[in-house]
Parts: C-alpha cells; structure tokens; sequence
C-alpha cells in the first residue's frame, strides 16, 4: 500500500504547492491524480517516489518511510516522468543493461527480461540504435522498460502517455492493467478524462494543490450531480479553484 497522510509542500513561504493531501492506494489498484497544469500532480508524484521531501505530513510506502528505509523503499518503486532524459549517445540495449546492474539482477535474468520487455514494446529492432535517432514513443517506451526493470511492486507513472501516438497509448495503458491485475499499487497522473474515465478505479480530483473529491467514476458524477465525468470534474473545479 501507498499512504499519504497530510502531506504538505511550500517551496516558498506562506504559499503551499501541496495542501493537506491524504489517499491510500490499495495493492492492485491503479489510482489516478486528475488535475490542471499546475494543480501540483508532479510536485506530490515527486514525494511519493523519495526524490522530494514533504515540507509536513507522512508518506508511507509499504508501511516504510524514506527517512529509515530509503533504499528498500527504491527497489520497491518504480517511478517514470516526463522529465526523464536517457543518456542521447547510448543504445536501448546498454542502458538495460546498465540499470539491471545497478539492481543486482543476475546476469541470466537480465536476458530473461531484456527479450520480455523489448518484445512487448517492439524495441528490439531498434536495441543498437542511440537513443537520439529514436522517435518520441520508442524514448518513451524504452523508459518504462528500464523503469519497470526490477519488477517492482510501487509504479508511479506521470503522464505516461504524454506525446505518444494512439498506439503506442494502447500498448502503455495495456501493460498498466496488466500489472494492476498481478497485484501492483499504481499511482498515475494525467489530465485526460478518457484515460482517468477508462483505466482508473478511484481518481482524486487535485485542484490548487488540495484535493477537491476522491472515488470512483460514478461516485464522483453522482457527489456533483453531473451527467458524465467531464462535467463532474469542471464543477469541482469551478467550485474548488481561486482565483
């Protein structure tokens, strides 16, 4: 399990970028973050995979906290950004393989996943080429291979689709419901309802760094008394966003 306890973040003072976020994410469970640019979804992703310290609250991953048992904590997390930058010059292949030493996967494994992981995402042709030849969606895709590289079981994915064409889209989306069903905890971002609507089971609406509502699809439609997602989400916001 993920838990957030009142989490707080200022960068600066007397302004909070995170407000007194709280939300649990059970095993097998993709739960989603639904919010504007600049609703604060990165900063609050960013705590939850260690690279950020909260300025108060607690996060618990696995019941552990960062400060006693940071690095049980990052081979258990599995965390990809937007802001991910692969080394230009290097191959698909090298950089597997680089990632995969750095986890201690045995050298036998490492092959193993190499083949399961390029073959899923079609990288294999492409495992010799520098990375800066590569188009956006194979980047992408050669990030969430090196990112799930140690099976983990905590995967913190913001906008994971961002930039990529409809298929490559499938292919990612496909992959997190896989790994939902063999009993991840997956906390994901976006600002698309359609991919919120479809793939999430509880969303929490993050507006002005405070979460406005959290639950399902149909329960968030129904606590706003909207006719569909969409329009529950912009009445929250215009009931929760200041100017």
């Amino acid at each position: 399990m993920i838990r957030c306890i009142d989490v707080h973040k200022s960068y600066v003072k007397n302004k909070e970028t995170i407000a007194g976020v709280s939300f649990d994410i059970e095993d097998g469970m993709i739960f989603g973050l639904l919010g504007p640019n600049g609703a604060g979804k990165t900063t609050l992703m960013q705590m939850v995979a260690t690279l950020m310290k909260p300025t108060s609250g607690t996060i618990l991953i696995d019941g552990m906290t960062a400060d006693r048992n940071l690095l049980e904590i990052h081979r258990n997390i599995g965390f990809l950004t937007t802001e991910i930058k692969l080394d230009p010059l290097s191959t698909p292949d090298r950089l597997f393989s680089f990632f995969a030493e750095l986890y201690d996967i045995p050298k036998t494994e490492i092959a193993k996943r190499r083949q399961e992981s390029f073959g899923r995402f079609g990288i294999e042709p492409f495992a010799d080429k520098r990375i800066v030849e590569l188009s956006t969606g194979m980047k992408q895709k050669v990030s969430i291979a090196i990112s799930l590289i140690h099976n983990p079981k905590f995967i913190i994915f913001d906008e994971p689709t961002n930039g990529l064409d409809i298929l490559t889209s499938k292919q990612v989306l496909d992959y997190l419901k896989e790994l939902r069903s063999s009993g991840h905890a997956i906390l994901l971002s976006t600002h698309i309802f359609s991919l919120a609507e479809s793939l999430c089971d509880r969303i929490a609406v993050l507006i002005d760094g405070r979460i406005a509502a959290a639950g399902t699809v149909n329960e968030l439609i129904d606590l706003t008394g909207a006719k569909t997602f969409e329009e529950a989400f912009f009445k929250l916001y215009m009931d929760n966003h200041k100017e």
